[in-house]
């Protein structure tokens, strides 16, 4: 459970919401980059071991990562600039297309950096700007990209999960959320949990009903909110999880054999626990009782 010094810590001020806002949106324009290039970086790192390991020529040479080469236009290689690069303000100029060739620009990359944005007023705004309101800024910003690249790939890459797990254990070292020994705890059971499932369901029924990412996922949600707010976590997860599951089938024709990935699910089930965990467990004891 979260300590009541936290829950009852004093929202943040409009100036700081707004900038929190204004912040958001330009990373939520470096989110869009990470979430296309990184699945790209693992590919690229996959194929050069498996040339080194045969022998081969390396199939990639050139430097590709966060930084290089800059964004271009993926039809007709039109280098972005600045100008075009503003977070959803260039995409309504432009019209949604791209300057040079006029072919579509997704809506998903304003749509994200909207997201970041109103998401990154609402943690500062519940949870201040101090430290605590900057550490859940880094929460939700994990969280959202794991979200999509999970979307786009059914992937959860360690480079993600791996900060987010450490960063938990390192807030919580005095206690910003839960204390230390909750922290730990969370994120062991939060592992274990999901691989004793995953490995049942494999038993059962020889397939695998979801990949290690989750299992880290859900680890580093127990790292930051503690052992005791798994079990609303996994909940909510499940509801959102089946709500998104049906529309899909119903909506949208998504093909009942056609695997959903889980993270995005956990990921909008940790951002609901940090804001409403305590109240949503108080309410489902209370049931219980």
């Amino acid at each position: 459970m979260l300590p009541e010094t936290l829950l009852f810590a004093p929202a943040g001020s409009i100036g700081a919401t707004l900038a929190a806002a204004l912040f958001g949106l330009l990373i939520g324009s470096f989110l869009n980059v990470v979430i296309y290039r990184i699945p790209k970086m693992m590919q690229r790192e996959s194929d050069n071991y498996v040339a080194s390991e045969s022998g081969k020529e390396l199939p990639h040479t050139d430097r590709f990562n966060l930084m290089v080469p800059r964004s271009a236009c993926p039809h007709c290689g039109h280098q972005i600039t600045a100008m075009e690069n503003i977070p959803v303000i260039s995409w309504l100029a432009l019209r949604g297309k791209c300057r040079a060739c006029k072919a579509p620009i997704s809506p998903r990359y304003p749509a994200i950096e909207l997201l970041t944005g109103v998401l990154s007023a609402l943690m500062v705004w519940t949870f201040g700007s101090g430290e605590a309101g900057l550490a859940t800024l880094v929460f939700t910003w994990l969280l959202i990209a794991m979200t999509f690249i999970d979307f786009d790939t059914q992937l959860l890459p360690d480079d993600l999960t791996y900060p987010l797990l450490w960063l938990g254990l390192l807030v919580n070292l005095h206690g910003m959320f839960v204390p230390l020994h909750e922290a730990v705890i969370g994120a062991a059971a939060g592992y274990m949990i999901l691989w004793s499932i995953y490995w049942l369901f494999k038993l059962v029924t020889g397939k695998e009903g979801m990949g290690y990412g989750d299992f880290k996922l859900l680890a580093a949600l127990g790292a930051w909110l503690g052992w005791g707010m798994l079990p609303t976590i996994i909940l909510l997860s499940s509801v959102v999880g089946a709500v998104v599951g049906i529309s899909l089938i119903v909506f949208t024709k998504h093909g009942r054999d056609k695997p959903i990935p889980f993270g995005p699910y956990l990921a909008a089930a940790g951002l609901i626990a940090l804001l409403f965990g305590t109240q949503i467990s108080g309410f489902t004891q209370g049931l219980l009782a």
